[in-house]
């Protein structure tokens, strides 16, 4: 009997110094919105319905700022940005690059590409950007990017054995295209399209710092949340900038 109580004492020792995250499988998904109207009812019900492979909490700008800060960012596993907000001060800029740069990991979603339009390094955090504005970077000048709604096109996957991409094939969406957005030359190009009102690259992989970043162009609205294509792809960006860490 002593033995026997000895044993389960020593058992859960172990058990308690497991760390939590070991304990609960589910990855912690904290996503950014604001500054762009979306269906969110449709965008949850996607979210809830992947709930069996991780946790998530919707935090909007500007509020959603203080969640980049050192004292909350061990309260999520993975950024998702899913906004298109514009106003950041030196601090806030700050506060979120020191955030990715550190080594959390971000998914970034379709108009997050045309967020900050007056902050440069942002564009290096995800590896694109979709110019609401005449811009010049890097000592070039680029046109005002464009959008078109509602495009039947399909989504050409590049590399079968990213883990991001795994276990996808070509696929059709109906969805939102932008034009003229600018992608960095040393991003990992992920997704492609043939579609003549949309900038041919419309995925990638990349890093900042210690952060692993995925940008996905699409994600417009209700058909694509309901793609299973699309949901296989958020999934595994999902998991692979947590498991990539």
């Amino acid at each position: 009997m002593k033995k026997l109580l000895i044993g389960i004492i020593i058992l859960f020792n172990l058990l308690s110094a497991i760390p939590v995250q070991a304990q609960n499988s589910q990855i912690r998904v904290l996503v950014i919105t604001g500054g762009h109207d979306y269906n969110k009812e449709s965008f949850n019900a996607m979210l809830s319905d992947m709930s069996k492979y991780f946790s998530f909490e919707i935090k909007e700008f500007p509020k959603a700022y203080e969640m980049f800060s050192p004292e909350n960012i061990d309260k999520y596993d993975v950024l998702v940005f899913y906004h298109m907000w514009q106003s950041i001060s030196e601090e806030q800029k700050k506060v979120l690059s020191d955030c990715i740069f550190n080594g959390k990991p971000l998914v970034v979603l379709h108009h997050s590409i045309c967020a900050f339009d007056n902050w440069e390094e942002y564009i290096h955090i995800i590896g694109g950007k979709y110019f609401n504005q005449p811009s010049v970077l890097n000592g070039k000048e680029y046109p005002v990017s464009s959008y078109k709604h509602d495009i039947r096109f399909i989504v050409n996957v590049l590399d079968s054995n990213h883990l991001v991409t795994k276990g996808l094939k070509d696929f059709e969406v109906f969805d939102e295209t932008y034009k003229d957005f600018y992608v960095e030359p040393d991003v990992k190009p992920l997704l492609q399209t043939i579609e003549s009102s949309s900038t041919p690259t419309i995925g990638w992989t990349k890093q900042y710092g210690k952060g692993h970043v995925v940008t996905i162009q699409i994600g417009h609205d209700t058909p694509t949340y309901e793609n299973l294509n699309y949901r296989k792809l958020l999934l595994q960006a999902i998991e692979w900038v947590y498991k990539a860490r």
